[in-house]
């Protein structure tokens, strides 16, 4: 999971802008408000008969869109985070209680040092980085397991949070720039950064949930997303290529590769269908720090740079319905949106980089 790089359309358009890291907050922007305020329609529905499905449902197929709620609310401090019991270690964003973290008031140079490329290469560090993926993995899996119909987000969440606390590791989403939950959820439009919430799940959704924990120092980071039901063919779909893109990514790795042959790759895969992938969104190196150097692009790019021994990094590409790959970021500062509303999937593994190869380090164990 990586922030965007604080650009939401329109802010910024430059082609050389780079994208925002997954978990890195977006400004709201209301004038992209989409006027597509449908809800999921039925085939049973007389009024849908007569009518006959629209543009967007053939090309996109039929769900129900995600908007923001009105009246609106402006960023999370409404939201109350969870509690995490004092003797569960906390990255250094996180305030402990007694000393505030260092987001508030970090320099420029103390951030710039904070998110530079490291390679992790001395093997008790290796062990630890291992573990902390292989947590995600499995925290990711149960999440999934919990992926049903008529289940909250915010009770996945719930669950998550304490199967977290309960593997002595901490939730790194968890008040990290002020996001108040334990994951991610983003359902259908939404493309990535979706808040836990009250929305039960709906047949026929589609559901993004990213995982990332901090333990015994290190972090580790993956998504997948999910299909709630009875999922249409074009839903279905989309998460299948989403998949595909991941794996293309992944397959473009290894030590002295350009890392700009992972936006090659995956750009090839795309060509020639009916989907896109997001520019705002990028990967990063993970390890003691959430999101750090190297930056990893999923479009096509000409960032230079090589992949060496004790890199790592993750590949989530956000694919999106269609060919508009903007979003816009709901008034909470963090759940972005396409701006068609048209759907998005993501999916995500930490790679590392090693002496012959790349090593996925958050494959599901089982």
């Amino acid at each position: 999971m990586r922030p965007p790089l604080f650009w939401s359309r329109p802010l910024l358009r430059s082609l050389n802008a780079r994208p925002a890291a997954s978990l890195v907050r977006t400004r709201p922007n209301l004038r992209h408000v989409p006027a597509l305020h449908r809800r999921m329609t039925s085939n049973s529905d007389p009024s849908h008969d007569a009518e006959g499905p629209s543009e967007h449902d053939l090309r996109f197929g039929c769900y129900d869109v995600i908007l923001p709620s009105e009246p609106f609310v402006w960023g999370t401090a409404h939201i109350i985070p969870r509690g995490v019991p004092p003797h569960i270690p906390r990255p250094p964003y996180v305030s402990d209680g007694v000393n505030p973290g260092p987001d508030a008031e970090q320099t420029h140079d103390s951030a710039a040092e904070s998110t530079a490329r490291r390679l992790i290469t001395d093997k008790e560090d290796l062990q630890k980085l291992r573990t902390a993926a292989r947590l995600a993995a499995d925290v990711l899996n149960f999440a999934g397991s919990l992926v049903q119909v008529g289940r909250t987000t915010d009770a996945i969440d719930a669950a998550v949070h304490e199967l977290v606390l309960a593997c002595g590791a901490y939730p790194s989403p968890l008040r990290y720039k002020g996001f108040p939950k334990a994951c991610c959820t983003s359902v259908n439009n939404v493309i990535t950064h979706g808040i836990p919430d009250d929305r039960p799940l709906q047949d026929g959704d589609i559901v993004n949930v990213d995982i990332t924990v901090y333990l015994d120092g290190f972090h580790g980071d993956t998504s997948r997303t999910f299909l709630v039901g009875d999922v249409d063919e074009k839903g279905r779909e989309l998460v299948s290529v989403t998949e595909a893109a991941l794996e293309a990514g992944i397959a473009a790795c290894g030590p002295g590769r350009p890392f700009k042959a992972i936006g090659r790759a995956i750009h090839d895969l795309l060509r020639g269908k009916d989907f896109c992938v997001s520019p705002q969104f990028s990967g990063h190196g993970i390890g003691r720090e959430f999101h750090r150097q190297p930056w990893i692009l999923h479009h096509l790019n000409d960032e230079p740079g090589e992949m060496v021994p004790g890199d790592c990094f993750t590949i989530e590409p956000a694919i999106i319905q269609g060919t508009e790959p903007h979003g816009w970021t709901f008034p909470d500062g963090w759940t972005v949106s396409t701006e068609n509303c048209a759907r998005a999937a993501q999916a995500e593994h930490m790679v590392l980089i090693t002496d012959d190869g790349a090593e996925v380090l958050t494959k599901p164990t089982v």
